[in-house]
């Protein structure tokens, strides 16, 4: 008999609401082990923006960890600097409170521990432990840790992915040639629950209500991005100035300016055995419209719900074709839109047929449910 039944790679907001989902769907805590390089108080420390989807709150209230600390997007507007055309897609529209929220990692990570803690004390977490070999037989999955221990399980769900420039080329595998700046800034008109997703020669730069400002992923060619982290603060916001415009008034102030490279990284075969791929181990995305989190939330969803009923290979199965139409639209989604609307052809095409979709309600409809929702 294996030690557990269900041994889950990363204790990220994804390997969190997967095991409180499949605690509350009635698998023993006691059979669960979560297993993570990083210290829970390392992992507090990471002051990531992330968007969460309104169909994400959903899941973390299913996984009792909702409330979390966050920014509600009321409102957001799609456009290109210097063209005429715009789309305002509105939580009112959509009948939803909200079309997302704009939080911090950390702040994700505090009511899935709290949860855990209340809901699953049984739970064995293994961390700091560092995965080195992850390998299985007929009898089911063999983790071999850093400090050499082994670990048996049932079933193993890879829930951790890292970032693009650090994994190991998948199937579909791209890169995009582009870097994401991200910093939080301040402005001389408050944020009012818009975000805006603005694109430009180089790539799309997004400005996401958070607290008293805006979260800014700003997408460049590699050069390009190098030339922005190095600008002081002065000239960095005189530069977002020109390429956003003044929507949000004048760019007063921004913290500590970071970058990484951004690609496409996604597993699209059916699993093998006992093994599993969920969130960014499965498909790591470009940031436009901020699906990646979103994704990985709904396959611990979905793979909750399988394995809940069965732990088994054959679930796995299961959960991969019950995944395919929402994991391919948002790939799809995501990967045309990062690479189209890189050039300067397709993103006056774009833009000329941005007010378009407000005219056609059940276009802008279909594009919101999908960045809420996915495909169900």
């Amino acid at each position: 008999m294996p030690d557990f039944d269900i041994a889950i790679c990363g204790a990220g907001p994804v390997g969190l609401t997967l095991a409180l989902l499949l605690v509350a769907r009635g698998v023993a805590a006691e059979r669960l082990v979560l297993i993570d390089a990083k210290t829970a108080e390392q992992a507090a420390r990471d002051q990531r923006t992330i968007a969460l989807s309104y169909g994400s709150r959903q899941i973390l209230q299913a996984a009792a960890a909702w409330p979390v600390r966050a920014t509600a997007i009321r409102q957001i507007h799609v456009s290109r600097r210097g063209y005429l055309g715009r789309s305002l897609i509105d939580a009112m529209d959509q009948q939803v409170e909200a079309l997302g929220y704009v939080a911090r990692y950390a702040d994700i990570l505090s009511p899935l521990n709290a949860a855990l803690e209340q809901h699953a004390a049984g739970l064995t977490c293994l961390r700091p432990a560092k995965v080195t070999a992850l390998n299985q037989n007929a009898s089911g999955a063999h983790i071999t840790l850093e400090d050499g221990r082994q670990i048996t399980a049932a079933i193993a769900v890879q829930a951790e992915g890292g970032v693009f420039a650090d994994q190991t080329p998948q199937l579909r595998h791209h890169d995009y040639e582009q870097s994401a700046v991200i910093t939080h800034i301040t402005t001389s008109i408050a944020p009012a629950g818009r975000a805006y997703e603005r694109f430009t020669d180089q790539g799309p730069l997004a400005l996401l209500p958070q607290d008293n400002g805006y979260a800014l992923v700003w997408c460049a060619r590699p050069e390009r991005a190098a030339e922005l982290l190095a600008l002081d603060e002065s000239h960095f916001l005189a530069a977002l100035q020109t390429a956003f415009g003044d929507r949000v008034g004048q760019m007063l102030s921004c913290t500590q300016r970071l970058s990484f490279a951004l690609g496409l990284n996604a597993q699209t075969s059916p699993p093998e055995g006992c093994c599993i791929g969920i969130g960014n181990a499965a498909q790591t995305l470009h940031p436009v419209a901020g699906q990646g989190l979103n994704l990985g939330l709904r396959d611990a969803f979905v793979l909750a719900r399988f394995l809940s009923r069965s732990i088994s290979a054959a679930s796995l199965q299961d959960f991969f074709q019950a995944r395919q139409t929402d994991r391919q639209t948002t790939i799809e989604l995501t990967d045309q839109m990062a690479r189209r609307f890189a050039s300067n052809t397709a993103q006056t095409l774009f833009s000329s047929g941005l007010g378009l979709i407000d005219l056609c309600a059940p276009a802008q409809s279909w594009l919101a449910r999908q960045m809420m929702f996915g495909t169900r």
